[in-house]
């Protein structure tokens, strides 16, 4: 089994290229594979290792700059979920493409996964699913709202042509870890939403502390590893990636021959793919 640790920080690098190396080093060292991303705004990513090779790189982490309360996820892989290391400089941690928005000045409210049913369940909530359209294709809560967006830098563009839509309410958000969530927030408190929520930890919190029965969540979480998706407990879910456009579809979806042995999926049925590319690993866009 593999330890696999989802974690992010807002804080301020003033030279984020300087702590690259160090980090792949130590990484390489303990065999930890997965993706982490350095920008000056701070760092993310899902690694994948044995539990001392985690807490190792953790530890390490959390002697950068402002990094001592970082936030982290775990879950288990029964097998290695990552095929190898990247470590990689970027403009930001998570693209949203609005250099006004901070987290560490302004975001949404926390609320603890127990709390999180009776929040949404207020009538002067909103709820929306900030993830990206095949995220949530896979599962969500109950009720949520689908922005439709294929990456999360569209968000900005769907706020400012439905904020209206939500005038005098309530948001409450949420996404997988809670890092979409810390910018999300942020940027509709910056364009003058009244109250906004978000949820502590994400999605991947949730799952792994309320219980099926109590639960507003519907389907499985899709993950930015080669387990696709997990459910509740953290299990590993049954989702497959289509190999011909690389979008996640749950096997047997359907009696059509076009669903067989991965060849096409409900994304992509109606196009033709000459030559399929191998199914993603490590996607960015989180």
């Amino acid at each position: 089994m593999f330890t696999v640790t989802a974690l992010y920080r807002f804080t301020r690098f003033e030279n984020p290229g300087a702590l690259r190396q160090p980090l792949i080093d130590l990484c390489r060292t303990h065999g930890i594979t997965g993706t982490l991303l350095l920008a000056a705004e701070g760092i993310n990513g899902t690694i994948a290792g044995s539990d001392t090779a985690i807490e190792t790189v953790l530890s390490h982490i959390r002697t950068l700059p402002g990094c001592a309360e970082l936030d982290h996820r775990n879950s288990r892989a029964r097998r290695q979920p990552f095929r190898k290391l990247k470590v990689r400089l970027k403009h930001e941690i998570v693209t949203l493409n609005q250099p006004q928005v901070d987290p560490r000045e302004v975001a949404g409210r926390y609320v603890d996964p127990k709390a999180w049913n009776d929040l949404i369940r207020r009538k002067d909530i909103v709820v929306i699913d900030v993830r990206n359209d095949y995220e949530i294709a896979v599962g969500t809560v109950e009720g949520a709202i689908d922005p439709g967006i294929r990456t999360f830098s569209q968000f900005p563009s769907w706020w400012k042509t439905n904020e209206k839509r939500f005038r005098n309410r309530h948001v409450a958000m949420f996404c997988t870890g809670g890092i979409r969530c810390e910018k999300s927030t942020s940027y509709l408190l910056r364009q003058g939403a009244k109250e906004v929520f978000h949820l502590k930890g994400g999605i991947l919190r949730y799952l792994e502390e309320i219980p099926p029965a109590e639960s507003v969540w519907h389907g499985e979480c899709f993950v930015f590893d080669r387990r696709i998706s997990v459910g509740h407990g953290l299990i590993e879910g049954r989702q497959a990636l289509c190999r011909a456009c690389g979008r996640p579809y749950a096997p047997g979806g359907g009696s059509r021959s076009e669903y067989g042995a991965g060849r096409r999926c409900r994304w992509c049925i109606g196009d033709h793919v000459e030559t399929p590319p191998p199914a993603s690993d490590g996607w960015e866009d989180r």
